[in-house]
């Protein structure tokens, strides 16, 4: 995503250092003509230069987003690449009421709920210490003072007994130990109920990023719309003759930079609602998430973090070798 916010800057600091490579020429002709003095080309020069320094600059970012993708995918950045694209990428549609059940999707509410089922469990537990243990034992063998009459009927042998155990004093031990577990089960309704307002509170505030950023997304447009305009306006007059250079060059700085800010705007976008997917546990239509039986088909508790054997040898030499 930054990536692609990093290609459409690019572009736009093309577009301008070919237009500033434009006035440029013009106002060197003028100034060969007699018409445009040395200031008015020495500021046509130093602007066209600025702004071939930031597209140089924005190579250097582009370079670092792709290595760091590339790492994220398990590949050598010097083995990765991704080219550039002139298409922009869309804002995503938020539906207008989200329901509150996605936000049980979310890794750390799952937990907390779990924990809390754990620690109610542990209650459970320590309140049966209070019941008498009851041990059900049976036996059965051959004895015999000779081997021969191991197997004989009457050498078999065996007994069936049952054992009954009671704590009668413990000096509140048990009590306490059920004290302690219902003091953890609430901390752990504590803690999930902070973790499930924490996740409204990321959700609120992603909404309202994207409903206020939207907004200053709009005004951003009618800005560059009307920078554009009046830099248009500027330039046929100083063909004309009628301002100096200097008001182009204010004019085309002004357009340049609401261009940049409008496309900062777009990246801010983006990420916001990257970070709503994110808090709501993957996105707002629950239809494109997988099933229970899909999920457990994949056995996810069923992990091995080291790759599959088949695969650990084309695994080490993708590698890069350092030494």
């Amino acid at each position: 995503m930054q990536l692609r916010i990093a290609d459409e800057l690019k572009r736009l600091l093309e577009a301008s250092v070919q237009a500033f490579s434009e006035s440029l020429r013009i106002t060197r002709n003028q100034y060969r003509a007699g018409t445009a003095d040395q200031s008015a080309m020495s500021q046509a020069e130093a602007q066209l230069e600025n702004t071939r320094a930031q597209l140089i600059a924005l190579g250097v970012t582009r370079a670092q987003l792709e290595h760091a993708i590339a790492v994220l995918i398990g590949k050598a950045p010097a083995e990765f690449s991704i080219a550039a694209t002139t298409e922009k990428l869309a804002i995503p549609d938020v539906p207008p009421e989200l329901p509150a059940a996605l936000l049980e999707r979310r890794p750390d509410i799952a937990a907390a709920e779990r924990r809390m089922a754990a620690a109610n469990a542990l209650i459970g537990a320590a309140e049966a210490a209070f019941f008498p243990t009851v041990t059900l034992s049976a036996d059965y063998g051959v004895s015999a003072s000779m081997i021969k009459r191991l197997f004989n009927t009457a050498s078999r042998m065996w007994s069936v007994g049952d054992t009954l155990t009671q704590t009668l004093f413990d000096a509140g031990l048990r009590h306490a130990a059920v004290e302690q577990d219902r003091a953890a089960f609430d901390a752990a309704i504590a803690n999930y109920r902070q973790t499930v307002l924490t996740g409204f509170q990321q959700v609120e505030d992603e909404l309202a990023a994207l409903r206020i950023l939207a907004n200053q997304a709009v005004a951003e447009d009618a800005a560059v719309a009307a920078a554009r305009e009046a830099e248009r306006i500027i330039t046929n007059q100083y063909k004309a003759g009628t301002v100096a250079y200097t008001s182009v060059v204010v004019a085309q700085t002004t357009a340049l930079n609401n261009a940049i800010t409008a496309a900062n705007v777009r990246q801010s976008r983006l990420v916001a609602s990257v970070a709503l997917i994110q808090a709501l546990g993957g996105g707002w239509d629950a239809s494109q998430l997988p099933s229970r039986d899909r999920i457990e088909a994949d056995s996810p508790l069923n992990f091995n973090p080291l790759p599959p054997a088949d695969t650990l040898p084309g695994f080490w030499d993708s590698l890069p070798r350092l030494w």
